[in-house]
């Protein structure tokens, strides 16, 4: 008994430490294609941001996680038009329970 006990507080410590520790962190320009709510029982906000380099090639995918509903309802508000994202990477994310991604956004603003 005492032993699942360690095992489980050991999990939360680490869980805890990988979802407080950024491993990189920065910005990322493009258009939000797609943006939805997703989970069973953790509900997360998942999304795509298509970063065209040079008009007319094929635009580069970023997926990115929201799990402040603030957030989320600024990127739903500017949906079509050329924002930035900024975010925070967490690596060893121990389930998607937290998110699809490592790539966590807690900021949006527009750039157009």
């Amino acid at each position: 008994m005492g032993c699942v006990i360690v095992l489980a507080g050991l999990f939360a410590g680490y869980t805890w430490l990988v979802l407080s520790w950024s491993y990189s962190s920065g910005e990322r320009a493009g258009y939000v294609q797609k943006f939805s709510q997703k989970g069973w029982l953790c509900k997360t906000w998942e999304g795509e941001l298509a970063i065209v380099a040079i008009p007319g090639s094929l635009p580069e995918i970023f997926k990115f996680t929201v799990r402040d509903d603030k957030v989320a309802a600024s990127i739903n508000t500017l949906m079509g038009k050329r924002v930035a994202l900024s975010y925070d990477q967490h690596v060893g994310v121990p389930s998607t329970c937290f998110g699809e991604t490592g790539y966590y956004v807690d900021s949006i603003h527009s750039v157009e």
